[in-house]
């Protein structure tokens, strides 16, 4: 952007047309921060009950192991878990929320049953089942809390990163083209004064002269 511009009616045009641009892309960006922290929030909250939900079923985990192992024995328990079938991975979709793609992850161990985990059912009991049930159902919040808290990172990211195009825009950009168009205005109007004056002095110029020849025109020769 030039420091002094040319003080012509086009230059003055350019610069009121990047204002109104400026101005809308700052009014955009606004929307833009202000629903990512409003999604922010919301996704916040989310964490925050996810955490609280872990922790409790983390307790219950660890509770009914306790209990199988005093049933089965240690031995009997690990026998079990080492029978277990590897999950299959996990499928990720990605959602978009004002520009900021948030991965959304889901497990195939949701979705087990009785039969499709992996150990003897001959062997155990509802205590052992009790057991893959609880620490399924603490991986599937493990991996909903990984989503949450990654959507979490990405969206400050975005945050930060629109907040300073918004300041930017209004602490910088704006000021100083407005001050500007300013310049190349005030620049103008000096020009045009200057111009009505120079304009004045012709014309009172040629009137004194015209004035002047007709004096001449009367004198007797």
């Amino acid at each position: 952007m030039a420091e002094n511009p040319n003080p012509t009616r086009m230059e003055l045009l350019n610069a009121r047309s990047r204002i109104k641009l400026a101005r809308k892309g700052h009014t955009l960006l606004k929307q833009k921060r202000d629903a990512l922290i409003l999604g922010f929030f919301k996704i916040l909250s989310k964490a925050k009950d996810l955490r609280g939900q872990l922790n409790s079923q983390m307790q219950k985990c660890y509770s009914s192991l306790a209990i199988a192992q005093a049933y089965h024995g240690i031995y009997e328990v690990e026998n079990a878990a080492l029978s277990v079938k590897e999950a299959q991975g996990v499928n990720i979709k990605v959602r978009n929320i004002m520009g900021v793609k948030i991965p959304h992850i889901q497990s195939s161990v949701q979705a087990r049953t009785l039969l499709t985990r992996g150990y003897s059912i001959v062997g155990t009991s509802a205590k052992i089942d009790e057991v893959a049930e609880n620490f399924e159902a603490a991986f599937a919040l493990v991996v909903t809390l990984a989503e949450t808290e990654n959507a979490i990172r990405k969206l400050i990211r975005e945050i930060e990163k629109t907040k300073r195009r918004v300041n930017a825009l209004e602490f910088v950009v704006l000021p100083r083209l407005e001050s500007q168009a300013k310049l190349i205005s005030f620049r103008l109007q000096e020009m045009e004064r200057d111009s009505f004056v120079m304009l004045k002095m012709i014309k009172k110029k040629l009137s004194a002269n015209a004035a002047a020849a007709e004096e001449q025109k009367a004198k007797p020769n």
